[in-house]
Formats: structure tokens, sequence, C-alpha cells
């Protein structure tokens, strides 16, 4: 009796949950071992990250733990630093190889599942690393949340209109998915908040949308995009198209039309790029720095290396342009990883592959509450039914049976009762207070 086939999945995020969940289900303790490596004990839904930002969803509902959703496989929380899978090994830094300065650890592997997503595509704009605020984690949503409603407390608390101003104005740079759904749902939660302070108006507040090309959310199609534009300057929302940052120095925007505005939130979400790991393998990259695969999944070349998600080019033999590859979303990550998974099953029982073909079914937007965008199957549909489809979607695709009830129950009792707007900024640091007290402890004079 052979050993089990060692398995291992770099990556916790669409890819690398969905095909550890499937493979748990297909191959049986004697036939393979799985290990899953990833920055963070959970995956995290990332559509969910706005409603979250924006109090309609708890950020524990948002996340789903890997290690209660796959019992069978072994979880490492860390950091992939390099891939050879000419030795068939990987490094992984993990918290306490980090802690105790010691080398990375070695995972031994038979299979690989290379899927470690995207990270922010950050550019060299003065000021951005030192004030600008990403929007790809939980952690982010909910500092971002944080963050908006102390700058309502910093404008109400103060009699310098240069403060004020700088306060209420709130740029966000990028207007795909994750700029234009933040912003939506973040104007709508302050424009809400503003009834509980007594010096606060609406209309005082600037929200302001940079994009470099000339439309926005160009994954709904050209029409859907002109109406959002119309419908978030409807909303008092300053859309500016073909204009880029330059500089948010000193807590002063300057954009590439030649504006400036005092600002104290800049947030960036103008794209991503691959993880560094893809760089510090020895397996083949395209020119945008992705895992060329074929359509089964496979890293070309290679018999035991996999892919899938935002790190692949994968073909998209379902469409007639030559060259085509499937685009890296989420709507192809959750059934590239089915995919994927039954490709590694069958290779281990000796069984033909399957190559991955699926249409893009099409795309949806939420502009805040009870408003959206969608583009489904050819058609559009705009404001509550396109808000509706894309809770709707969204809930049919949230992992676990546990997350979809606890996500509904919220929305149902957001409906039947008022927002919370209350700021926990201190979560962010949580030993500021015991910090504080020891410091005075230690003033002189003390005894």
């Amino acid at each position: 009796m052979s050993d089990p086939a060692r398995i291992l999945i770099i990556g916790g995020g669409y890819v690398g949950m969905y095909t550890a969940l499937r493979l748990q289900r297909l191959l049986k303790p004697a036939e393979a071992e799985i290990t899953v490596v990833g920055p963070d004990p959970y995956m995290t839904y990332q559509p969910f990250l706005p409603e979250a930002a924006a109090g309609s969803i708890s950020p524990r509902h948002v996340v789903v733990p890997l290690r209660r959703v796959l019992p069978r496989c072994r979880v490492v929380v860390g950091e992939a630093k390099r891939v050879s899978h000419a030795k068939r090994i990987a490094e992984v830094a993990t918290l306490a190889t980090v802690e105790s300065d010691a080398p990375p650890l070695e995972l031994a592997y038979d299979h690989l599942v290379l899927a470690p997503g995207s990270i922010s595509r950050v550019l060299p704009i003065p000021g951005l690393a030192d004030h600008g605020i990403g929007f790809k984690s939980v952690e982010e949503a909910i500092g971002l949340r944080n963050h908006v409603l102390e700058q309502l407390d910093i404008a109400a608390s103060t009699r310098d209109p240069a403060v004020r101003e700088a306060a209420l104005t709130f740029v966000f740079v990028g207007g795909g998915y994750a700029g234009v759904e933040a912003l939506a749902e973040l104007e709508d939660m302050a424009r809400y908040a503003t009834r509980y302070y007594h010096n606060v108006r609406p209309e005082e507040m600037k929200w302001i949308l940079v994009e470099a090309s000339d439309r926005i959310l160009p994954e709904v199609g050209p029409t859907l995009g002109e109406y959002t534009v119309r419908e978030l300057r409807r909303r008092g929302i300053d859309v500016r198209l073909e204009t880029r940052l330059e500089s948010c120095e000193d807590r002063m925007v300057r954009l590439s039309d030649g504006s400036r505005m005092p600002s104290r939130t800049v947030v960036w979400t103008a794209g991503v790029r691959p993880h560094p790991v893809l760089a510090a393998s020895d397996l083949p990259v395209d020119e945008r720095s992705r895992l060329r695969c074929t359509a089964a999944l496979r890293i070309e070349g290679e018999e035991a290396a996999w892919s899938a998600g935002d790190a692949a080019a994968v073909p998209d033999i379902t469409s007639k342009e030559p060259g085509a590859l499937c685009a890296p979303n989420a709507q192809h990550a959750v059934r590239q990883a089915r995919v994927l998974a039954g490709n590694i099953a069958a290779t281990l029982r000796g069984e033909p592959v399957k190559d991955y073909a699926h249409s893009y079914a099409g795309s949806v937007a939420s502009l805040g509450l009870h408003k959206g965008v969608a583009h489904v199957y050819g058609r559009k549909v705009k404001g509550y039914p396109a808000w509706l489809m894309h809770r709707a979607y969204h809930l049919s695709r949230v992992p676990t049976f546990n997350r979809k009830a606890r996500v509904l129950a919220e929305w149902i009792l957001s409906g039947l009762f008022k927002r919370e707007i209350v700021s926990l900024g201190s979560l962010e640091n949580p030993r500021a207070e015991f910090e504080l007290a020891t410091h005075a402890d230690r003033r002189p004079g003390k005894d």
C-alpha cells in the first residue's frame, strides 16, 4: 500500500479554500494528506467588505474559519516566500519562525496548488504610503469605517475651518468594484450618521471618486457604467474620470486635472498585482507575471503543479477571441477550484482530467442601501431590483450554511432597526489605554 499523496495548497482564499474543501470530500485519508498555507486562519468573502464597512454585516460573518470548514486538512498560518518545484519544497514564514528569527519552515509536497491570490498595486505617489488606506481585508474595511466616523467626530468638535474641511473630504482612487461599492456604502452610512451630529450637515461632506480611465465598473458594460456615474453624481458624489492622483502629502490631495483639496481620507483601490511568491518560484509566468496554465488548470509543462484564480492565466475556451483568458474574479475562481480539485483526484487515481469551461454569467454591484446595477445573462438591471440581485447572488455564494444564515439574519435585523454608527477605533490599538496608564504612573513625583 502506497503512502498518501502530499498535497500542498498555497493560499487560503477562494481557490485555496474551495479546492481543499472539495479534495477532502473526494479523497480518503489514505489517498492524500492536504496542507493549506495562508497568511490568515480564515477566508475573507471580499464582496461583503463594503457592507461590513457600512455596518450592515458583522465583520466576523465576512470571514470563514479554515480550521472549522477543513477538519481533514492541516492549516498552516504563514506567508509562502519561495517555491522550488524541482525539489518539491515550499518555504513558509510562520509566526513562530518570524518571532524567533528562525529559517522559514520547509514543506515538502507531491502535488502543488499555487493560488496565493493578489496584493494591492501601489504606485510611487508622494504621501500615499503615509496616508493611504487600502480595502482588501476585513481589517482594512473596519478600520475605514472607524476612520470615517472619527472624521465626523473631528469635524463636529473643531472650530478650525481648515481642519473641518479636511475631515469632511473623502477621496477614493479606483473605479472598479472595490472603489465604487466602498464609496457608495460609506457615503450612505455617513449621510445617515450626520443626523446624530448637531453641527454637521450631509451637504458639507465631499465624496470624490478618482478614476484614470474614461469609465467606471467596466465589468457591467458601458451603459450601466454611465448610469452609475449619473447616479453617484445625483447623490452629490464628485466623479472624476480620466484623472489621476498625483500627491497626497501633508493631507493635501493633488489631482492630474490641477485641482487641490485638503483631505484626511485617501482610499486606494486602484488595481492589484500578482503575489510576490510567483516571482520567487521556478514555475513559468506570462508577461503579466501570472502563472501560465492549461485549460485543465495545470501549470504549463508541469505534471504536479496546479493553479487558478488571480494568480493564473487560464485559457477561456468558451470565448471566440483567440488567446482569451478567464477574468481574475470570484465567479471564475470558485468554479475553477471545483474543477481543479476534481482533476487532482483524477490524476491520483489514473483517470482523465477535464478542461475548465464556463461562460461569464455577468456582474452585480451595490451602490449603497437599496441601490445597485446588474448585467446578468445579457440583461441590464438597475436600482432596487439590481440591489436585491446583488444580495441574493452573494448570499448564495458565501461559504457554509452557518454564514448564510447569520448574514441573512443580520440583513433582516438591519431592516427592522436603525443603523449602528458607533466607532470602535480603539480596536486598532487595544493597548492604548493601558499604555497611557503605565506612562502616567511613571511621571516624576509619583510614588
